[in-house]
């Protein structure tokens, strides 16, 4: 019992510690009174066999971040697009060598369906590379697509298409991309793909062009390619919200109407990455924007598998960040006090959803290794985790 108890006391220690490291921040949020319609709650389907899978990933997206976006878009009585889907769990997001994961090892679960360490992109704790569901679905003669407001070599994006030992290395990222096979890579990036004066960076870009791929670099670009094979680079790193770039939206629907054209099916990953970076700075408002960014792209994916009905859509986060919570009601009574308690990530589990056939799969609390296993399985792919030669 005595040392139970030196244990807690050592433990709540070392928990107050940390919180006086960072200081908590608290905004206040008005409070949408919208009297839009709310969308209806989608239908169970049938459990048939999948063609397609479109997964969607909120960076940094908990419960907190979802319902902050609820409240300022459409009010308490509301519901967004992510919301309607039928099918909810939780997923447990540790790496193999920390309870707080980052984004680089939390989408390698996903892609590779194994722990890695954090800073990982599609390489075990032995930096083995391990196949990622992404180049299975590639080698069944499925098509595949990559969609991201960050640059397309960003951690998350990366995972699926790319073999390094630390997510820092975007150049040799994009080199990577050109053996992956996908068809479609969506995002910012530019400075990622063409030379730089200042060291002996390849001309990226000029390989992808000679391999087939029509570059995009405006939202013009994007309305007006017939390409089946797409580099879309909109910004010079992440995404700026300015005029020219697309949507996260406008890039779903691109992507979805490329890779619908293969009777065989298909694979696509589409990141809200910016959530996460609006809880890296404690930034509401910038996290509502994105919040709302990212919601239209769910509903162009529900959208889309509503009327495909072949079509799997399952939705979670890679881990929390931020620690936001929803504090209080304002006194005035149309605002929220929302507290921010960390500029990092979380442990906390994040929420997982779930439309379409096969989606009863992903009830209940799951590990991140789970979503990716059981991905790859339901898509006829192959069995993760692979591991292949160095």
């Amino acid at each position: 019992m005595k040392k139970l108890f030196t244990f807690l006391l050592l433990s709540v220690l070392t928990i107050a510690c940390q919180q006086n490291e960072t200081d908590t921040k608290t905004e206040i949020i008005s409070v949408s009174e919208s009297q839009a319609e709310v969308p209806d709650m989608l239908p169970l389907v049938e459990n048939k066999p999948i063609k397609n899978i479109i997964f969607l990933i909120g960076d940094g997206t908990g419960l907190a971040q979802i319902s902050t976006g609820q409240y300022a878009m459409v009010g308490p009585d509301g519901m967004l697009h992510m919301q309607t889907m039928p099918v909810t769990g939780f997923v447990k997001t540790h790496s193999s060598d920390n309870l707080i994961t980052d984004s680089a090892s939390g989408a390698t679960a996903y892609s590779c369906g194994l722990k890695t360490y954090n800073g990982a992109i599609g390489v075990n704790p032995s930096v083995t590379p391990c196949k990622t569901i992404l180049e299975l679905a590639e080698e069944k003669g499925l098509s595949t697509g990559l969609v991201s407001t960050s640059s397309i070599t960003h951690a998350t994006p990366a995972s699926y298409a790319a073999h390094v030992e630390q997510r820092s290395m975007q150049e040799e990222i994009a080199v990577d991309f050109l053996d992956s096979g996908v068809e479609v890579f969506l995002g910012g990036g530019v400075k990622w793909f063409s030379p730089d004066e200042r060291s002996d960076s390849l001309d990226v870009m000029a390989q992808f062009e000679a391999a087939g791929y029509q570059v995009l670099l405006n939202e013009n670009d994007l309305q007006d390619t017939s390409s089946d094979r797409l580099l879309g680079l909109f910004a010079e790193d992440g995404m700026e919200r300015v005029e020219g770039e697309p949507s996260s939206a406008a890039m779903t629907q691109k992507a979805l109407d490329v890779l619908s054209k293969n009777e065989e099916g298909f694979f696509l990953m589409v990141e809200g990455s910016q959530i996460d970076w609006a809880g890296h700075g404690n930034n509401t408002e910038y996290l509502i924007r994105e919040v709302e960014d990212f919601d239209l792209a769910v509903k162009t994916a529900l959208d889309f598998a509503q009327q495909d009905g072949e079509t799997l859509v399952v939705l979670t986060a890679d881990h929390e960040t931020g620690g936001m919570t929803m504090l209080r009601q304002a006194d005035t009574g149309d605002s929220l006090e929302v507290y921010w308690v960390t500029d990092y990530h979380t442990g906390i589990p994040v929420p997982l959803m779930a439309y379409g056939p096969q989606a009863l799969e992903f009830m209940g609390w799951r590990d991140n290794t789970y979503i990716g296993q059981k991905l790859a399985e339901l898509l006829g792919v192959g069995e993760l985790p692979i591991l292949m030669e160095k």
